[in-house]
C-alpha cells in the first residue's frame, strides 16, 4: 500500500528523543537508514519502494547489502524476543532488482534524499577528492549534486579502495562495485585514476590548480606486523598486499602450509582467500542453488590437484567467544577447512637457513586487563609449534602519511590525521578528512556517515553557512496487519554455496533470497515505529491490558512499589502535582492509596495489539510515529537563528 502524505512540525530532538530510539535498527545505522521501512515494504511486496527507502540515504547501498557490519542488526529490538531481522540479507534482495547492478541507474539517481544535503546550491568552484573508496565516493556523490565540479583522484588504476583492495571477491562481485561507482560517475564526477599523492601531485599543486577544497580519503594503506623474531623473512606478508594481489587476479606464490595471524574479519578473509585456489576451472560455473552435487564434487577435487592440498591455520590471541571476527566467518571458515587455533599467540616465527618452517605460538590467559587495556598474559609453559612455510600478518592497519609537507598545513596526531571531530576540517582550512585515515578502522557505514559530514562542512566553509540536521515528526493512526504466526517465525539466512565449493572456488559464497522467502524473513520485523500509545486520563485500571498481553510486559503496579525508583516517582509527582520530596513521608498504604503507575517494557512488545483492542475506554491506542531529517542551512551573518542539531 502506498504511503499517505503527512504534515511533519518541526521539533526539538528532546520531544522525538525516545521514539525515535524506540526505532532501534535506524537509530544504530550511521546514516539513519529506515530498516524498518524497507523491511515491512518487502513483507508487502512493495520492492520498488523498499529499495527507495533503502537507497535515500546511502549511496552504497548495493555494497551494503553484502558486505555491511549491519549495526542495525545487532540492535535490532527482535533479537531481545528471540533473533533479529535479517535486515542486511534484505536489503541486498531489493537492490539486485533494482539498484545500480541492475543495469539501470534511474532509480539509483532518483532514490537520493536530496533533503539530507543543504539546501544553496554552489557557485561551481572545483573540489578535489583523494582517495576514491566510499569516504571519497560519497563526498563526490554529495558535492556534484550541489553543483561544485568534482574531481577524484586515485592511487590505482581502479577505483574502490578497500571495496575492491579488502574485501574479498567471493563476497563482493567487483561488476557490482564497479556498478555502484559507476552511477556516481554519472551524475558527473570525473575519475583519475593512477594519480598517487605525493608522487604524481602534491596538496600544493592542487592548489595552483585552482580547487577550493579538498578532501583527503586515502584509508589506511598499509598492515601492522609484530616485531617478533622472523617477521622480516621473505615468506612472511602482509594480509592487505595479499588481498589486494589475490583480488586483482595476480596471486602471490604460497606454499602447502599457511598460517594466519588475527582474529579479526581481515584475517579470515586472507585465510579463506588463501584456501581458494588461484585459478580454478569454471566450465559449467552456476551461482545458485540448481548447482549439481557431481559438479561440486569436481571442480573440488580438480581445485585440490591445482591448489597443492593447502592447509591453512588461524593464530589469534582471542578465545572463541571473544573473537572480532563475526560469527559467520568463522564458521564458514571451519567449513572451508581453516583450522582455528584460538587463545595462542605468537612469539617465533621459525625458519631454516631463511626459509619459514613455523610458528611458535605461546598460550594466551587473558587478553586485556582489568581496566579494559590491551595487555595480554601468557603460559610460557605451554608452547606449540605450527608447521608452514608461509606466513600472513592480519592484525590492523596503519597510515602512510608521508606525503604531507610542513607547508601543506595539515597535521598528524597519532599516525591520523588531525581533525575537528564536528566538521573533520583538518588545521589546513581547506582541507578535509575522515574515514579510516582520520579515525582508524571502522566499518564502511561508518566512514559513508563521516564523508556526508564532511562534504556538508566543505560546503560550509565554501559557502560562509552552517548546515544543520533537524528532525521534523508526525503521528498517524496505525494501519498495519501482521501475518499469521509472524512472532513464532524463525530467522534464516539466505542460502550459501556448499562448503567444498566455496573452497575450490572464487564464486559469490551467498545467493539471494527468493521472493517467497524474503516476504517471509521481512515479515518478522515487529514494526517499532507503530507504538502502543497511553491515555492515562481515561484508564479505568481495570487490568485487561495486563491479562491480555502475550509477552507479560505490562504491569500496574501502586506507587509503594517502585518508591525506590526516583525517575518512576518523579513521573508519579508530576501527575499529580505534588513534589518529587512529598513522598518521604508517606507510608507504604498512604502511596498505594495516593494511585499508581502503568508500566511497560518496551524490549520485547511484538505489536500484537491486543491491549488496544481490550481496553474498554480505549484509553490505549496503536500510533505510528513518523520521522525525517533534513539540512537547513544557517547563514552567518544571521546568527540569531538556532536549531536543533541531531
Amino acid at each position: 500500500m502506498s504511503e499517505e502524505k503527512l504534515e511533519f512540525e518541526q521539533v526539538d530532538t528532546k520531544d522525538a528523543d525516545y521514539w525515535m530510539k524506540m526505532v532501534k535498527c535506524q537509530d544504530a545505522c550511521p546514516v539513519h537508514t529506515n530498516a524498518c521501512g524497507y523491511v515491512t515494504a518487502i513483507a508487502e511486496g512493495r520492492d520498488l519502494d523498499a529499495y527507495k527507502i533503502a537507497r535515500a540515504t546511502n549511496p552504497f547501498a548495493s555494497i551494503c547489502g553484502r558486505v555491511c557490519g549491519a549495526p542495525c542488526e545487532a540492535n535490532c529490538r527482535r533479537g531481545s524476543l528471540d533473533t533479529p531481522i535479517t535486515i542486511r540479507a534484505l536489503k541486498r534482495f531489493v537492490n539486485e532488482k533494482y539498484g545500480p547492478e541492475s543495469g539501470d541507474f534511474t532509480y539509483y539517481k532518483e532514490g537520493c534524499n536530496t533533503k539530507m544535503l543543504p539546501p544553496e546550491k554552489s557557485e561551481g568552484e572545483k573540489i578535489a577528492v583523494v582517495g576514491a573508496g566510499v569516504a571519497g565516493l560519497t563526498v563526490a556523490h554529495d558535492l556534484v549534486q550541489l553543483g561544485y565540479q568534482v574531481t577524484v583522484f586515485e592511487a590505482y588504476e581502479k577505483a574502490g579502495g578497500m571495496l575492491t583492495a579488502g574485501v574479498p571477491i567471493y563476497r563482493l562481485p567487483r561488476e557490482l562495485v564497479q556498478a555502484e561507482i559507476d552511477a556516481i560517475l554519472s551524475m558527473g564526477v570525473e575519475l583519475k585514476c593512477n594519480m598517487r599523492l605525493g608522487r604524481d601531485f602534491t596538496i600544493a599543486d592542487l592548489r595552483k590548480q585552482g580547487y577550493k577544497a579538498i578532501f583527503l580519503g586515502i584509508g589506511l594503506q598499509k598492515g601492522r606486523k609484530i616485531p617478533i623474531e622472523g617477521a622480516d623473512l621473505p615468506q612472511v606478508y602482509d594480509g592487505l598486499d595479499f588481498l589486494r594481489a589475490f583480488n586483482e587476479g595476480k596471486p602471490m606464490e604460497l606454499g602447502r602450509r599457511i598460517v594466519v595471524i588475527g582474529g579479526g574479519n581481515v584475517a579470515y578473509d586472507v585465510a579463506r582467500s588463501a584456501v581458494r585456489p588461484s585459478k580454478i576451472p569454471m566450465a559449467d560455473a552456476k551461482s545458485d542453488l540448481e548447482r549439481s552435487e557431481t559438479i561440486a564434487y569436481d571442480v573440488a577435487r580438480s581445485a585440490i590437484r591445482m591448489s597443492g592440498d593447502k592447509e591453512v591455520h588461524l593464530v589469534c590471541l582471542e578465545k572463541r567467544n571473544e573473537m572480532p571476527a563475526d560469527e559467520i566467518e568463522i564458521e564458514e571458515g571451519a567449513e572451508e577447512g581453516i583450522k582455528l587455533h584460538d587463545g595462542w599467540g605468537p612469539r617465533v616465527i621459525l625458519n631454516e637457513e631463511g626459509y619459514v618452517t613455523g610458528l611458535r605460538t605461546v598460550k594466551c590467559l587473558s587478553v586485556f586487563d582489568e581496566n579494559g587495556k590491551f595487555s595480554p598474559k601468557y603460559d610460557e609453559n605451554a608452547v606449540e609449534d605450527i608447521p608452514a612455510d608461509t606466513i600472513f600478518f592480519a592484525i590492523g592497519q596503519t597510515s602512510d602519511l608521508t606525503f604531507l609537507k610542513p607547508k601543506d598545513g595539515v597535521e598528524v596526531e597519532n599516525g591520523l590525521i588531525k581533525i575537528d571531530p564536528e566538521t573533520y576540517q583538518t588545521t589546513a582550512p581547506d582541507v578535509f578528512a575522515c574515514g579510516d585515515v582520520a579515525h582508524g578502522p571502522r566499518l564502511f557505514i561508518h566512514a559513508i556517515a563521516s564523508a556526508q559530514i564532511a562534504a556538508r562542512s566543505m560546503h560550509d566553509y565554501l559557502r560562509g553557512t552552517r548546515t544543520d540536521v533537524v528532525v521534523k515528526k508526525a503521528w498517524k493512526s496505525a494501519d498495519y496487519t501482521m501475518v499469521d504466526g509472524w512472532d513464532q517465525m524463525k530467522r534464516k539466512l539466505p542460502p550459501a554455496l556448499h562448503s567444498e565449493l566455496r573452497a575450490s572456488s572464487n564464486e559469490i559464497v551467498e545467493i539471494n533470497y527468493s521472493d517467497a522467502e524474503a516476504r517471509k524473513q521481512a515479515a518478522r520485523c515487529l514494526r517499532c515505529n507503530v507504538n502502543t500509545v497511553f491515555d492515562t486520563s481515561i484508564c479505568v485500571a481495570c487490568n485487561g491490558c495486563v491479562d491480555v498481553c502475550p509477552e507479560n510486559l505490562i504491569k500496574l503496579v501502586g506507587l509503594h512499589q517502585v518508591r525506590s525508583d526516583a525517575k518512576l516517582m518523579q513521573i508519579a509527582s508530576d501527575s499529580l502535582g505534588l513534589k518529587a520530596e512529598d513522598f518521604k513521608g508517606y507510608s507504604d498504604e498512604e502511596l498505594e492509596q495516593l494511585g499508581g503507575l502503568m508500566l511497560k517494557d518496551e524490549s520485547t512488545c511484538i505489536r500484537c495489539a491486543m491491549c488496544a483492542s481490550r481496553c474498554p475506554t480505549n484509553a490505549i491506542t496503536m500510533k505510528k510515529f513518523e520521522f525525517t531529517r533534513e539540512c537547513v542551512t544557517i547563514h552567518a551573518r544571521n546568527p540569531k537563528i538556532k536549531y536543533q542539531t541531531v
